[in-house]
């Protein structure tokens, strides 16, 4: 069995997702081989470095049960989302998590899928692709990273009110998929079967690209009330709610 999840946006702020998760990597995650968390694990991640405040020590739970479900046999597997690309490799070798490249290409005995955050697909929001593209760059990071924990924890915090009060001035369609550019990322790798999150928008959709039917799967995000994991048995992908 293989889960995948994405979107819990964990903060302090959020106890009861936070709550539901913890559940989850000692429960229902104990029984899978492998858990892919397709992005935005975090609310905001402003470096590793995080880890270690003495100030605040939810990160480090986090991390903790992580690798406890590690150390259970359990493969984890993290993506960079558009909140948390800060993820480093402090944070792969405390929790025991491997950090995937967007998009990945998993290659199974009977299915072949391609992974991905899911946020590159929203091709139309043109303000947030130059953003991303910025973010994403190595020197911006490294100038980032520099700067005292408790400012990046501010800036955090100011880019967030900023997304929440774009994202109610936006059009809809902005805030999802581009179908030309989705069906040129699923042609570009071999019309394998999608599975992304990001757009909060969970659904199965079909797409037709150049005759091969191709299928994309949205994950859901998680509440205060409800997570959800996709699972494959080997053979078939299905939902499962997490209360």
């Amino acid at each position: 069995m293989i889960l995948f999840i994405s979107d819990l946006h964990l903060a302090p702020q959020a106890p009861g997702v936070a709550q539901l998760f913890l559940d989850f990597l000692g429960g229902r995650a104990r029984a899978a081989e492998h858990l892919f968390i397709l992005g935005d694990l975090f609310e905001a991640w402003p470096g590793d470095d995080c880890l270690d405040d003495a100030r605040d020590s939810f990160a480090a739970e986090i991390v903790a049960a992580l690798r406890l479900l590690v150390t259970a046999g359990i493969g984890v597997s993290v993506m960079h989302g558009n909140r948390d690309f800060l993820l480093g490799e402090v944070f792969a070798a405390r929790s025991g998590a491997r950090l995937l490249p967007d998009p990945y290409v998993l290659s199974l005995p009977a299915w072949q899928f391609v992974l991905s955050h899911g946020d590159a697909l929203c091709t139309d929001d043109h303000e947030y692709q130059s953003f991303r593209s910025l973010v994403r760059r190595a020197e911006w990071q490294a100038a980032f990273l520099a700067r005292p924990l408790a400012e990046r924890r501010a800036v955090a915090v100011a880019l967030r009110q900023k997304s929440e009060s774009a994202k109610r001035d936006k059009a809809e369609y902005l805030m999802d998929v581009n179908p030309g550019t989705t069906d040129d990322f699923l042609r570009a790798h071999g019309y394998a079967s999608l599975i992304h999150g990001h757009t909060h928008r969970p659904a199965t959709h079909d797409h037709l690209v150049d005759g091969i039917h191709v299928e994309r799967w949205v994950l859901a995000d998680w509440t205060e009330t409800q997570g959800e994991c996709l699972c494959w048995n080997g053979s078939n992908l299905t939902r499962e709610r997490l209360r």
